[in-house]
């Protein structure tokens, strides 16, 4: 295609100075307007409010409202309600409660024979001070062969812990003693319950008994109790076929069902073993230095 003109003539090849002097004068006094309402707006204040030009005010805080309804001061009824009258140690002794516990009733099956035997603890009082009831003993076709009750008075010296002391009467074997006790009782590590107690006896007899028993939950009512007594004299006593030192051991292992948290049946052994002076009387009876036992029986409390 042909073009009638050049392309280049439509656009002037120089401006006239005249009329670049028109140009800049026309965008200069249109930029001063904006410049001046830049000048106006809010953060060009608050720069000169940075730099000192205007004072701000500070500001005040509201009034408070007053409560509908003021809490008023609190009054020695108050306190007294709470704290009963000051006197926070007696809260735990406020309550008389009891507890009786058939651990162990039990028959015994052995070379010697067959043999009922039992074991139970009963106490009535507060957390600080309880009276404490034990006995314990062992009925053979025989006879009684053994029984003996203690009354103890507990005192509380921490939250696992009481000291205990009082008497304690022997029934069998020979003729009946009684005894002065004093001794310690509580829950150590693990939850292992420990007896501790030491007794003075007639005629200057001494002895000390360490027992200890530990309860394996197997299930929610499955329990494994394993238990253990040590028996300790200071004199010779044959006509109770006593035996100065070490005298006996006592061993046992009881697996129990509870049937509610009351009552439960037992199963179990139990290893008997008598020492020193304590052997040599029970062989001249006809009776072993060492025996097992295999044990059926119910433990219960209320």
């Amino acid at each position: 295609m042909r073009m009638d003109k050049p392309m280049s003539s439509t656009i002037p090849r120089r401006l006239h100075p005249i009329a670049l002097a028109f140009g800049v004068a026309a965008a200069f006094a249109h930029a001063v307007p904006a410049l001046a309402q830049s000048a106006a707006s809010p953060a060009h204040a608050h720069d000169q409010a940075a730099s000192g030009d205007v004072e701000i005010q500070p500001m005040q805080p509201a009034a408070s409202t007053p409560t509908a309804s003021p809490v008023p001061p609190l009054t020695d009824a108050d306190r007294n309600a709470v704290f009963h009258g000051g006197h926070m140690h007696d809260m735990g002794d406020a309550q008389i409660n009891y507890l009786v516990l058939f651990d162990k009733l039990e028959w015994q099956r052995a070379g010697g024979g067959n043999a009922l035997n039992w074991e139970g603890t009963a106490w009535v009082g507060g957390d600080i001070d309880r009276l404490w009831i034990r006995s314990e003993g062992k009925r053979t076709g025989h006879g009684l062969e053994g029984a003996e009750v203690q009354a103890l008075w507990g005192h509380a010296i921490s939250p696992w812990w009481d000291v205990v002391g009082g008497v304690r009467h022997d029934f069998k074997p020979g003729r009946s003693q009684t005894w002065a006790a004093l001794g310690l009782q509580g829950l150590a590590l693990y939850n292992l319950d420990v007896e501790a107690t030491a007794y003075v006896g007639q005629a200057g007899q001494t002895a000390a008994r360490l027992e200890g028993k530990y309860e394996l939950l197997i299930t929610n009512r499955l329990v494994l109790q394993p238990t253990a007594e040590i028996n300790i004299y200071g004199r010779n006593d044959a006509s109770r076929g006593i035996g100065a030192g070490l005298s006996s051991t006592s061993l046992g292992l009881r697996l129990r069902y509870e049937l509610d948290r009351q009552f439960a049946p037992y199963i179990g052994v139990n290893w008997d073993r008598s020492y020193g002076n304590t052997a040599r009387f029970a062989e001249q009876e006809g009776q072993r230095r060492s025996e097992v036992s295999f044990v059926a029986g119910v433990r219960a409390w209320f």
